[in-house]
């Protein structure tokens, strides 16, 4: 195997970790002690309540209508619609694969997932409810408040209420795909010779292995892949955070696992397919000329051809679990 394919391999199969969830040390309402051991009732509970309405303002958004399983628990739209009619200021990402990050949201403004569980309820473009009615509401509901009687020993809380919801959230892996068939399980008929191709371009010319890797295609880092020129693309991601002038532009860098099922693409959705992606990637200057603090690995033109776009394309899309077209409710 090249020294680019071991690159990959060595922590895809050494990421197989348990994730230890961690309460916030800021935020007194995420308190509740937390030792990353709950049972399957939790996750079962988390399940209820991410797609029951009764979580935002008018009743009638939940977290599963714009984290929708179709879609790999992502949207369809570039802005998804919240309460009121009102849209999001960011696409919507997976909800999958997510138990092993240290961040969330596109800016990485939440350190857990207990952390970021409850802020798309308050925000009001999104659930538009404020964190004490929804448990308001749970403890007013008889068969909330014995489920969370039952499972936490407690009535409902903002801190069990983002246990519940992360848990379930952190149910969400996956790892059946024709490319784990194929690099894990040694099937060397997983997979197309196409994306075979395609996986070698991953590691090597295309570069992509450099900031997606390990076992869900990501890292923690933040990247401005020059989606940022102060004018009409003038999202700051990252830079709001930290006020930090070189981070001005930065986005997370999210999980490549489903990315077949997630369009469109992007913190602001501008891509409608992965060939859009492609290629961008392969030539960004043609898309924003004037790009602000973009990334030095996207100096230069790819230069892909046709054919090894295609391949690209096809070996991201062997990173779809096979039990997606199953996913219900």
């Amino acid at each position: 195997m090249k020294k680019s394919g071991l690159l990959l391999l060595a922590p895809l199969l050494a990421g197989l970790w348990l994730y230890q969830s961690r309460t916030s040390a800021t935020d007194p309402a995420l308190s509740f002690v937390y030792d990353g051991s709950m049972p399957q009732d939790t996750v079962s509970l988390g399940k209820k309540l991410f797609f029951d309405p009764i979580l935002s303002g008018d009743r009638r958004i939940s977290c599963a209508s714009c984290h929708k399983p179709a879609f790999a628990f992502a949207d369809n739209k570039a802005l998804s619609p919240g309460i009121a009619g009102r849209t999001g200021k960011r696409n919507t990402p997976s909800a999958m694969n997510v138990a092993g990050q240290p961040h969330f949201f596109w800016d990485g403004r939440a350190e857990t997932l207990e952390e970021q569980a409850l802020k798309p309820i308050a925000n009001p473009d999104e659930m538009g409810l404020p964190v004490d009615s929804a448990v308001a509401r749970l403890t007013h509901d008889a068969a909330y408040r014995n489920l969370f009687l039952k499972i936490f020993n407690q009535k409902p809380s903002a801190g069990n209420l983002a246990i519940a919801l992360s848990e379930f959230q952190r149910s969400l892996e996956t790892g059946k795909t024709p490319f784990d068939d194929w690099r894990i399980n040694d099937r060397q008929d997983a997979v197309s010779a196409s994306a075979k191709r395609g996986f070698e371009l991953f590691n090597n010319k295309a570069k992509c292995v450099q900031c997606h890797f390990g076992t869900n295609f990501n890292n923690t880092e933040f990247r401005n892949i020059g989606l940022f020129d102060g004018k009409t693309l003038a999202d700051s991601g990252r830079a709001a955070i930290t006020r930090n002038a070189s981070d001005l532009g930065k986005f997370k860098i999210g999980p490549l696992r489903n990315i077949a099922l997630t369009a469109p693409y992007m913190h602001n959705g501008m891509f409608k397919t992965l060939r859009d992606v492609i290629d961008y990637y392969n030539e960004p200057d043609k898309f924003v000329p004037s790009s602000i603090n973009r990334d030095s690995l996207l100096a230069k033109p790819m230069q892909l051809t046709e054919q090894e776009k295609t391949d690209l394309e096809n070996f991201l899309r062997t990173l779809t679990d096979k039990r997606l077209a199953h996913q219900t409710q």
